[in-house]
């Protein structure tokens, strides 16, 4: 796809600006351009702008799976200038709500100030100005977009204080969503006390599901990271989500994501996004399962330790079945009993 990167009108007035996940680009583009009449501002392969006089409105698209939640990333203004954008943090601050400011970022191919703030619903504000255009798309990325929709759903996220309990009854909910919870400045055992809380409140068979930022050796010091990444406050190593994970007692557990072309090295340290995922074990059934693994490799093992091999019959528990049913490995096996 070429680099299209056309001429904007001067940014004297605030706009509301949009971000959205789009499946395909490129027919978004196509939609956007009837819509408006106008074309993109930016048109890269992994982003699209445009910059709207009437309405004034920025929308920015990001390619992404479509989410059953829907296909909104953020909302936010753009202001014509920092002092504006001063005026609105203090406004918020003085009135006790958290932001986080970012000076001079590299983001979506332009260089910005900003902050970010959460509204009580857990919409997220991106309240910037712009400096200037670049020609590469920076550090900065697009807030990850949310896994499809269960139907009870609690989700901590970087920004939030970290809570001495999940505020939800025991087994009532169907998934928990760990938004860069491992990156806030929380200890080992507060961390573990969470898990420990959301593996309770989760029903049997309920998943929970870790995102963040992970590096390949402990990190020195304290993260002073650019973009969206400078939220991250401390830096856990590969392992330890997963080790947390299992010691709260979840099993299943497999990685959806770690480490892509997203990646950087920092002090060297190698940081990896990281999506893992895991699962309550299901309610006891009174009567074990048979079950056969069909491949692709001549032999897989669980975290209890049970061996399967290719073609071979295996009895196991309810909640290894139950494990292996809810797993992306679900359709390696065949569920005899």
């Amino acid at each position: 796809m070429p680099t299209v990167i056309e001429p904007v009108a001067p940014t004297t007035a605030t706009r509301f600006h949009v971000g959205l996940h789009v499946a395909d680009l490129g027919r978004a583009v196509r939609f956007y351009r009837t819509l408006f009449g106008v074309s993109p501002a930016k048109h890269f392969d992994d982003y699209a702008k445009f910059d709207v006089a009437v309405p004034p409105l920025v929308l920015a698209l990001y390619p992404a799976p479509q989410q059953a939640g829907g296909a909104l990333n953020h909302v936010g203004l753009r202001f014509p200038d920092s002092a504006a954008l001063v005026d609105v943090q203090r406004r918020l601050e003085e009135a006790r709500v958290a932001t986080q400011r970012q000076e001079g970022v590299e983001c979506c191919y332009s260089r910005q100030t900003k902050f970010w703030v959460t509204d009580p619903d857990r919409t997220l504000w991106e309240i910037y100005t712009l400096h200037e255009d670049i020609d590469h798309s920076g550090f900065d990325a697009p807030p990850a977009p949310l896994p499809p929709a269960a139907t009870a759903v609690w989700q901590h996220r970087i920004t939030d204080p970290l809570p001495d309990r999940v505020p939800h009854a025991d087994a009532t909910l169907d998934e928990v969503l760990l938004e860069g919870t491992f990156n806030a400045l929380s200890s080992p055992e507060r961390l573990a006390k969470l898990l420990a809380d959301a593996h309770r409140a989760l029903k049997p068979g309920g998943k929970v599901s870790v995102h963040g930022l992970v590096g390949d050796k402990p990190f020195p010091g304290t993260p002073k990271l650019p973009g969206m990444a400078a939220l991250v406050q401390r830096v856990p190593v590969e392992t330890e989500p997963l080790c947390a994970l299992l010691r709260a007692g979840f099993g299943g557990l497999f990685y959806e994501k770690l480490g892509d072309i997203h990646c950087f090295r920092v002090n060297g340290v190698d940081l990896r996004e990281l999506r893992l995922h895991g699962w309550k074990a299901p309610a006891a059934a009174p009567r074990s399962c048979a079950i056969v693994y069909k491949g692709p490799f001549e032999q897989v093992s669980c975290e209890c330790g049970m061996v399967f091999r290719r073609g071979e019959k295996v009895t196991v528990s309810a909640m290894v079945a139950g494990w292996l049913r809810a797993g992306p490995a679900g359709e390696q096996f065949a569920f005899l009993s």
